[in-house]
């Protein structure tokens, strides 16, 4: 039935454009139908319309990010078709499923600040202490669904998610702001615009205080060592609520004049608690903490020589994380010969010092008639260049062995390696408008790899004006995924071993998509795409190794429509089939359907209401995993906005989860914790803002 409404929607779209010529006719008609339109520059570089862009795009305005009333980044992607985010056990990071694609440290996924990784070597994620992103100095998020190898590398391989800051134009003086709510949430913000010493200026400062919600996990992974007779333990916190307090501060300057532009950052992540434990057992004293440091510098020139368009970037990026954690709980036993007692938990303190610099050239090239060529270069230096470590255990094969009390073991049995790790790259892409109403875009990128060697990702991309209000897409490209440190150089762990000589992961992905604009005041998106992803780096069992091969299929489509000059309505929805050819089952934990609706309607010019509702269904468990398959959950937001209810002020007031959905979110199989991960219940927010210009 899922197949045949596919096919069914598939059917009326190539009805829409079955006639096809060359249009030359009014601009002022095409200015009617995509002069709003959002303008995408990670598909290829350069500012391009989403419609026209070879990929399957979506973009989040700041204005978007505003109405439904986000407080962090993860609100803003769960609104995007394809995309839902999930969450780990360990600190609730947050796993970013595309097209069926997950796992439990979420590396599948590139996020970029500013077109610049912010990848943590050693998970090959956006680190364990990510603690969140807010969003007021957000322009706009741009996110591809499907490869970006070609262009990005490594990681873009399910998807690339880039997060555009504010500049100077888009602040206009001093913002000051306060939100304050449930959970006892605390949040401050200031955000200043304008010209100093004839450089423009943006400047951001953001903080945050929570407690983080407290809903409850009813049993834990030492309920299950309670539950073995042989242990006599009774020693689980469970039933108790997720840990999920935190304090964090995110600081971001950005300078330019001419050609030249300077981008500083610093995120602090204090006082991170570790939701539901990192080995899956209530820990209510354990706390992470991190310091992030990026800084970029950027030459930019379009003027010097005609036809050429010059790229010259140096950037760092320097991730230190640090963990004070409880394994297991005071009173838990360990097996052995003989039975391994631990009075005070089983404890750990690993920290994580990284340090990445990277430069990057690039030109384009419009010198030859009706082509776009894009060449790049570039060098990435990765140094994971301390290890420290103090535990009051030792591994012995699958036992623990009690040391009594906290040790330094950094010489002796550290988790991980001090490791580096070069690249080197190259790529060409070439845009060319072979015929009216066609452009072909084709690219290549090598990468080589100190450690695995190299890789060669391609692009292709046919893009077709149907005709003035629909446009054809057909897609294809090749992306992977690099080892990461974890997976290449754990030592002293029973069950996560790490092996060198890893190969990354490959993904082939074929996408048929298209744009239709109905009417000036309705716009249709629609693609289907299939997808096979080799060489799986899985611990099987307990090796890290290249074993698993995954394909998938499926669709998405998103509706934009401006109902009335009051009423703006957009909804999503997405369907995927993935299949793990390992065990010839479903792949597990990320949904086969979602639905997205969102309205916004203007009450007067003061007041505005937002609705927001999303459904996830059908997610299916591992193979061997013998719990029920995941229950289903809808979630309803409200957002009541007053914008210059006095001059320069404005308000808000949001409903998160207002009718207090029990969702969750899957834990790992077989099932630690069997009712799986809580989301937050009803939660009340309010904001207020003032402009000084």
């Amino acid at each position: 039935m899922k197949k045949t409404i596919a096919w069914l929607l598939l059917i009326i779209l190539f009805s829409f454009g079955t006639t096809s010529y060359a249009f030359n006719g009014d601009d002022n008609t095409l200015e009617g139908i995509y002069g709003d339109e959002e303008y995408i520059y990670i598909a290829t570089g350069r500012k391009q319309t989403v419609s026209q862009a070879p990929a399957v795009a979506s973009i989040i305005s700041a204005k978007t990010i505003r109405q439904i009333g986000a407080r962090d980044i993860d609100e803003v992607l769960e609104t995007i078709p394809g995309l839902h985010v999930s969450y780990t056990a360990g600190g609730y990071n947050p796993i970013y499923q595309i097209r069926g694609i997950s796992s439990n440290v979420n590396s599948q996924v590139l996020m970029l600040i500013n077109g610049i990784p912010i990848t943590n070597i050693f998970t090959g994620d956006r680190s364990q202490a990510w603690g969140g992103m807010p969003v007021e100095n957000i322009s706009r998020i741009e996110v591809i669904r499907g490869p970006g190898s070609a262009i990005y590398g490594a990681d873009a391989f399910a998807g690339t998610i880039n997060i555009i800051t504010k500049n100077s134009t888009e602040i206009d003086g001093l913002e000051i702001g306060a939100s304050a709510g449930s959970f006892d949430e605390y949040r401050g913000w200031l955000q200043y615009g304008g010209s100093i010493a004839g450089w423009d200026t943006a400047f951001s400062a953001q903080v945050l205080d929570t407690h983080g919600q407290h809903e409850k996990i009813e049993n834990d992974f030492q309920s299950a060592l309670d539950a073995n007779p042989f242990l006599n333990t009774n020693a689980s916190l469970a039933p108790n609520g997720v840990t999920l307090g935190r304090q964090s501060l995110d600081t971001r300057l950005d300078i330019s004049k001419d050609t030249w532009q300077v981008r500083l950052g610093y995120q602090s992540r204090r006082k991170g608690e570790t939701g539901a434990g990192l080995f899956q057992a209530i820990d209510l004293t354990g706390e992470v903490e991190a310091d992030r440091y990026n800084a970029d510098i950027t030459y930019l020139n379009k003027d010097s020589i005609e036809g050429w368009e010059f790229k010259a970037q140096y950037s760092i990026f320097n991730s230190i994380t640090r963990s004070d954690l409880v394994l297991l709980p005071p009173g838990t036993n360990t097996t052995g010969l003989p039975i391994h007692t631990f009075p005070n938990g089983v404890l750990a303190k690993p920290n994580i010092y990284e340090r990445h610099n990277r430069l990057d050239l690039s030109t384009f090239y419009t010198g030859i008639n009706n082509h776009d060529i894009r060449v790049g270069t570039g060098f990435h230096h990765q140094d994971q260049y301390k290890i420290e470590e103090m535990k009051n255990y030792v591994p012995f094969g699958a036992a623990l062995i009690p040391l009594g009390s906290l040790m330094d073991v950094t010489d002796t049995a550290p988790f991980n390696q001090e490791k580096t790790r070069k690249i080197y790259y190259g790529f060409i892409q070439d845009a060319w408008d072979f015929a009216p109403d066609w452009t072909l875009t084709a690219g290549l990128r090598y990468d080589h790899y100190s450690d695995f060697g190299s890789t060669v990702n391609p692009r292709l991309a046919l893009v077709w004006q149907t005709n003035y209000r629909l446009t054809s897409k057909l897609l294809y490209g090749r992306s992977f995924r690099a080892p990461s440190f974890a997976e290449q150089f754990n030592i002293n762990n029973p069950v996560a071993v790490g092996n060198p000589d890893l190969d990354p992961e490959v993904i082939d992905t074929y996408e048929l998509a298209f744009d239709y604009a109905a009417t000036n005041d309705l716009k249709i998106g629609f693609n289907i795409f299939y997808y096979q992803i080799d060489d799986i780096i899985r611990f099987d069992p307990t090796t890290a190794n290249n074993t698993g091969k995954q394909t998938g299929h499926g669709l998405e489509m998103e509706v934009n429509w401006k109902a009335t000059d009051k009423l703006a309505v957009y909804g999503n929805y997405a369907y995927q089939s993935s299949e793990d050819k390992a065990t010839s089952s479903d792949a597990a934990d990320a949904p086969q359907q979602q639905m997205y609706i969102r309205a916004n309607y203007d009450l007067s010019p003061i007041w505005s209401i937002n609705s927001q509702f999303n459904h996830v269904m059908d997610r299916q468990r591992a193979s061997g995993d013998l719990r029920s398959d995941i229950d289903d959950y809808s979630i309803v937001d409200l957002t009541l906005r007053a914008k210059e209810f006095s001059p320069g002020y404005e308000f808000a007031i949001s409903a998160r989860n207002l009718f207090d959905e029990d969702a969750r979110e899957p834990s790992l199989a077989p099932g630690a914790i069997t009712n799986d991960l809580p989301l937050a219940g009803r939660g009340l927010f309010i904001e207020l803002r003032k402009s000084l210009h």
